[in-house]
């Protein structure tokens, strides 16, 4: 199996970690201070200046009067986007117990678990919620999806995200509803170095690789650009976001404690695992074909919440690789998933590595208007 040779891995010389999280040197844009401690570390300290990670029960408060005010005369107060995972489970959880109309939406990509499915059903059980389910169809999600391996490119979740943040957000528009809720949080998700992943919302670089290595029309996939984003759905709907994880203290642990005593959620066994393609992603291409480990990132903004010490996590990341025979199963999986031989398979995973700046991307220039743009427009209160 071919590497990317630029990365710098634990055998080699030149390896270096944190000495305050875990982060190391397989991040090729990793930098240390003179105490030897990352960029990461020291970017979740300025997060921590409008982040409270004990919780803001003052600000949580208004947003949830804000909300129901906002619901009233509509059939509901907020759309949820619910995949089964942690995240999004544990929001949906804490709408039924803030008393919140919640109507749940699920984007199905093709790539369910057996256990994401039994988790939904659960929730929506649980909290009486309405479901609405877009599914993707399949022979155009399959098509992009074989395109992005042909490609090389690292995040090979392009795809399924866009799909999953397109539909959701042109689905919640149909409800007339003025809030959502997102699974974003600080406390699990504070580090990811940018040099592991590329914008799944750039538009243009997603149809110019599907342009190169695609073999049918995208007729019916959801896509959605920035501009539209913003000015159809954010501000010409009023379609407003929040991350109430960020205003609570968000352990994932008890969550997922919580939610298996009261709901009879299960856990999948990783971050993101309750997408079968994601767990494939994240559990052997990104680490085997690239050298990038996101359970590195993941555990790190553990460390950086005090969910985990330094030295717990280096544990767990130590000895949570994929079994190599579960690695064989996913394979298999994947090759029969996806329409081609194993062999086919096998020489997809073959593919050059290349960079996300090969093919076409949003030009930088028009990225920084946008969000100076976006900046002036908030404050402006347009």
């Amino acid at each position: 199996m071919k590497v990317n040779q630029t990365i710098i891995r634990a055998t080699e010389p030149g390896y270096r970690r944190c000495s305050r999280c875990i982060m190391d040197t397989t991040d090729p844009w990793i930098v240390f201070d003179a105490e030897g401690r990352c960029n990461h570390c020291l970017r979740v300290d300025q997060f921590k200046l409008k982040w409270k990670p004990d919780g803001d029960p003052a600000a949580l408060e208004q947003l949830i009067e804000q909300v129901k005010r906002d619901g009233q005369g509509r059939d509901y107060d907020v759309v949820l986007g619910l995949s089964g995972g942690v995240d999004s489970s544990y929001i949906a959880y804490l709408c039924k117990v803030w008393g919140l109309r919640a109507l749940v939406i699920h984007v199905d990509t093709g790539w369910n678990s057996e256990l994401a499915v039994k988790n939904i059903e659960c929730l929506i059980h649980y909290g009486g919620f309405d479901l609405d389910t877009l599914v993707v169809d399949w022979d155009e999600m399959r098509d992009l999806q074989l395109a992005f391996f042909r490609s090389g490119v690292p995040n090979q979740d392009i795809p399924q995200d866009h799909a999953i943040m397109a539909g959701f957000t042109r689905q919640a528009a149909k409800h007339n509803v003025r809030w959502t809720f997102i699974g974003s949080n600080y406390a699990s998700e504070s580090i990811l170095p940018q040099a592991w992943v590329y914008d799944n919302r750039d538009l243009s670089h997603i149809r110019d690789i599907h342009r190169k290595f695609g073999q049918r029309k995208l007729a019916q996939f959801p896509t959605l650009s920035r501009f539209e984003a913003y000015f159809r759905y954010r501000r010409l709907q009023q379609l407003n976001r929040a991350r109430p994880l960020d205003l609570i203290r968000y352990s994932k642990d008890e969550a997922i404690k919580i939610m298996e005593a009261e709901v009879g959620w299960r856990y999948y066994g990783g971050k993101h695992y309750e997408s079968r393609f994601t767990k494939f992603f994240q559990g052997w291409y990104l680490p085997t074909k690239w050298g990038y480990d996101k359970r590195l990132a993941h555990l790190a903004s553990l460390v950086m919440s005090a969910q985990r010490t330094r030295e717990q996590a280096l544990i767990e990341f130590q000895t949570g690789s994929l079994p190599i025979e579960e690695v064989r199963s996913d394979h298999a999986y994947m090759a029969g998933k996806l329409g081609i031989s194993d062999q086919e398979f096998a020489e997809l995973m073959q593919v050059p590595n290349t960079p996300h700046s090969k093919y076409a991307t949003t030009p930088a220039a028009l990225r920084l208007v946008g969000k100076w743009f976006n900046k002036v427009a908030k404050k402006l209160g347009v």
